[in-house]
């Protein structure tokens, strides 16, 4: 099956990274945490769920993995100020992989500059964020253009699964 490169760091959305995660898992599929540091536990902003980061960003290229998830919450945004973090983004979405975000994860690819001409979907904070990056923001569950997969809150988890489950068969 495929091996996802889960992007991901303190603060995430739990939901957003476990609701995936297990389904994923359960497909068959090989997840890798990306952080900033190999070997850190990072947690979750409102269960504390630990993740264990398996390599530290700077120390792989997309070409090494079939999907990249995103999980929300405010781990995107600090994770947009890791040069690396930002160029592994970029990388794979103009890989043309599956790249699958939910809620903030926009921001990682907004510091990207890969969303100009896009449409792409994202939590309600960040819709002038995504309008500024040059994309158009539709407010529905699940948003598919080319390579991206995108969600705007842990209430779209089930669509957003299933369309990530169905872009990696």
């Amino acid at each position: 099956m495929s091996k996802v490169a889960v992007i991901i760091t303190d603060m995430f959305e739990d939901s957003e990274y476990t609701e995936p995660a297990k389904a994923f898992t359960k497909a068959g599929h090989q997840l890798v945490h990306i952080g900033l540091k190999a070997g850190s536990i990072v947690k979750g902003k409102k269960n504390q769920t630990p993740v264990q980061i398996d390599k530290a960003v700077r120390n792989v290229i997309a070409r090494d993995f079939d999907a990249l998830l995103i999980p929300g919450g405010y781990s995107p945004d600090k994770l947009r100020v890791d040069e690396r973090a930002v160029q592994f983004a970029k990388e794979f979405v103009e890989s043309g992989k599956p790249v699958f975000v939910i809620c903030h994860a926009a921001q990682l690819l907004i510091s990207a500059d890969v969303i100009r001409g896009r449409k792409i979907t994202g939590w309600k904070s960040i819709i002038q964020d995504i309008k500024n990056a040059g994309a158009e923001f539709i407010d529905q569950a699940v948003v598919e253009d080319g390579n991206l997969i995108s969600s705007r809150d842990p209430g779209d988890l089930p669509l957003f699964i299933k369309a990530s489950l169905e872009r990696m068969k």
